[in-house]
């Protein structure tokens, strides 16, 4: 008898999305510190890019400054993955792929700078087939 062999499915976006809470954070927030940790972004570069005291991510994680910018990063990153269907792609592009357009800077330090609806723009005219 021949046995098959399957591969484990690769985690998709909502794998991800879900993968963010944190039963010590009141739901429906997103955990600075698991987002932290599946970006690999330490707590004080968090903190610097949602522009609050890296002690709020810890005290005050569902102050509207840190659940902002984690929403507009989640956007940026769903966004990502619906164009190439790939969460740990659509992670890496996040952090380290620099856009052209916008000068070389990444979709990471766009959302810092308050750029999401640019980003989200920019992303969709790619999955169009333009960007112009």
């Amino acid at each position: 008898m021949q046995t098959t062999r399957f591969a484990a499915p690769r985690p998709g976006f909502e794998d991800f999305l879900y993968s963010l809470s944190d039963p010590q954070v009141p739901a429906p927030a997103l955990s600075p510190q698991l987002f932290g940790l599946a970006l690999q972004i330490d707590m004080q570069s968090l903190a610097d890019q949602a522009h609050v005291h890296r002690n709020t991510l810890r005290r005050a994680p569902t102050t509207a400054a840190v659940q902002r910018h984690l929403r507009d990063a989640v956007k940026a990153i769903k966004a990502a993955y619906a164009l190439n269907g790939n969460i740990d792609k659509a992670l890496i592009w996040y952090r380290n792929d620099p856009i052209e357009t916008f000068g070389f800077k990444t979709a990471e330090e766009l959302v810092s700078a308050g750029r999401i609806e640019d980003l989200l723009a920019y992303l969709a005219s790619l999955q169009t087939g333009f960007s112009g």
